[in-house]
């Protein structure tokens, strides 16, 4: 199967109808098209292309849709690519991490949009204790909620901030195109990741009035 899942490219269910497909593949081919002064994109109008064949005929969605669940049954874990670990920088990108895998799902299942965290530990490729600050702090955030059954769902909020710091954030802007990180020792990437400047993104910006004198309890966000 293409590295490339198609489904998640169209940004569509895997049981979306054939009207849906042909719909959607309008719509990219017009966005897409080298022709496009403004969103013209050569390389994606080719995989759109090569998506549209495959899914647009159903004996072959039927062997790609055989293959891809095979894959997806063994996800190559995203920690194989990313630096989750280094302090303060691998705790930015678990957040970033989860609020993509988040997305993704509530993108392509609208009405599952629901993840274990089970799921989201082996996605990810490695154990809940080191997402218990993550998913404390994106919960809080705002970006995402969760069931009593500990199952995680990005809020629209989580869907806002995905949406607007896409173009900023290469790293987010990875997970969303390709679900991994940046390979490791890539040239440039790591410094356009994780720059400070980048940091305070995705930190909260708290005015509690803790260094104002006078400040009360009453005044905290």
């Amino acid at each position: 199967m293409s590295q490339q899942d198609y489904y998640e490219f169209l940004q569509i269910s895997a049981n979306a109808e054939p009207d849906t497909i042909h719909r959607v593949y309008r719509f990219l081919a017009i966005r897409l098209h080298p022709d496009n002064p403004e969103t013209g994109d050569a390389e994606k109008f080719f995989l759109l292309k090569e998506a549209y064949e495959v899914l647009s005929n159903p004996e072959r969605r039927a062997e790609y849709d055989a293959d891809r669940k095979k894959g997806l049954n063994e996800p190559i874990p995203l920690s194989t690519t990313i630096d989750f670990m280094d302090n303060m920088e691998g705790e930015l990108n678990r957040r970033l991490a989860v609020l993509a895998l988040l997305y993704i799902q509530r993108r392509t299942n609208p009405y599952k949009p629901e993840v274990p965290l089970l799921e989201i530990e082996n996605r990810m490729g490695f154990p809940r204790e080191y997402l218990e600050f993550t998913m404390w702090y994106l919960k809080n955030k705002g970006y995402i909620t969760r069931a009593d059954n500990q199952e995680f769902t990005l809020t629209a909020v989580g869907v806002d901030f995905v949406e607007s710091q896409r173009a900023d954030i290469p790293i987010l802007n990875r997970l969303l195109t390709t679900g991994s990180g940046p390979v490791s020792g890539e040239p440039g990437m790591e410094n356009k990741i994780l720059t400070p400047h980048r940091a305070p993104i995705i930190v909260p910006a708290v005015d509690d009035g803790s260094e104002k004198s006078g400040a009360s309890g009453d005044d905290k966000a």
